[in-house]
């Protein structure tokens, strides 16, 4: 376990020596769905409700460093979504803090799409915009070798950074969706740490995410909906595939599991009671080296509208 400590803080200690302080890859969670409204600014109002969502997720619970420091990923994001007819489309909101051993970053964002009526679908195109916090204690990382000049030289350091997200979501009612985003587009680069233009710099990490799914049922089990569905991201360093599938009795309570090559085995449970929905995942870890699993809880609720439209029944797929 000490020696997978070491590694976890040599990485970090490389990521941040180089020219450009990254956060780590852009979250993601093991019920991906409930991330829509935020990897996607194309996704807002296209349930024809008031949708508002809250995540928390505690990847590698009770992970430390070998000074026995909590550097275990944490993250919460609060999301927020609804039409406006006026508008043509819909609006959203996102908040998010993400930990990560000593760094942390805040994320607020607001966006807006446009809803494009296909005749039996419908096209979300949508755009946001961002203001990123981002601090790291560089006082706290111990070095492999003493005289490290970035981490001799700074302590606490933060900066905000403005960014924009871009995405393209397509949905047909309770039926196939596909949805393609870039978030961080601009990869915003920040004020030099150091006493020098080429110190180093916090900046943005621009990630492209690729989301589908479709719900099947069976003649033969009316009482039960199965929704296969996908989720890659990348941003050019690394890529991250997420597979998953669901079982919903009734609408009411689901059971499913989802797979992250090389990395992990999701279980995910949901009840749904009036316009609740409650779900938790656990992920149990494939890469060896004892870490320890992974916890996610989400609770949303939705508030239908009545759009006074011609009948046509959209739903969050986060209901599904």
């Amino acid at each position: 376990m000490s020696k997978l400590k070491a590694i976890v803080l040599a990485v970090v200690l490389l990521v941040i020596s180089v020219s450009g302080v990254k956060a780590q890859q852009a979250p993601i969670f093991t019920n991906y769905n409930n991330s829509y409204a935020y990897i996607n600014p194309g996704f807002a109002g296209l349930s024809e409700g008031v949708n508002l969502l809250g995540l928390y997720r505690m990847q590698w619970a009770g992970f430390t460093d070998t000074d026995g420091n909590d550097i275990a990923p944490n993250t919460f994001l609060l999301t927020g979504d609804m039409p406006i007819r006026i508008l043509g489309g819909g609006i959203s909101f996102s908040v998010m803090t993400d930990k990560l051993g000593f760094e942390k970053n805040t994320n607020i964002g607001l966006g807006y799409s446009y809803h494009l009526d296909l005749g039996g679908s419908t096209l979300g195109i949508g755009a946001s915009v961002s203001l990123l916090n981002r601090t790291v204690d560089f006082g706290k990382l111990t070095p492999g070798q003493s005289g490290d000049p970035l981490l001799n030289q700074l302590g606490e350091e933060s900066g905000m950074l403005v960014d924009a997200s871009f995405g393209l979501f397509w949905q047909m009612p309770e039926s196939l969706y596909v949805g393609v985003s870039a978030i961080n587009l601009l990869n915003t680069t920040g004020r030099a740490l150091g006493p020098d233009e080429s110190a180093a710099s916090f900046s943005t990490d621009r990630t492209l995410y690729l989301v589908a799914g479709y719900p099947i049922m069976f003649e033969t089990m009316p009482n039960f909906k199965f929704i296969p569905s996908v989720n890659v991201m990348t941003n050019f360093s690394s890529a991250q595939l997420n597979a998953g599938v669901k079982a919903v009795y009734n609408d009411i309570f689901s059971l499913g599991v989802n797979y992250r090559p090389q990395e992990s085995v999701g279980i995910t449970v949901g009840l749904t009671i009036k316009d609740f929905v409650l779900g938790y995942a656990y992920d149990i870890n494939t890469m060896g080296f004892n870490i320890p699993g992974s916890h996610e809880i989400a609770l949303s609720y939705c508030f239908k509208l009545d759009l006074n439209k011609t009948p046509r029944d959209y739903r969050s797929v986060r209901y599904l």
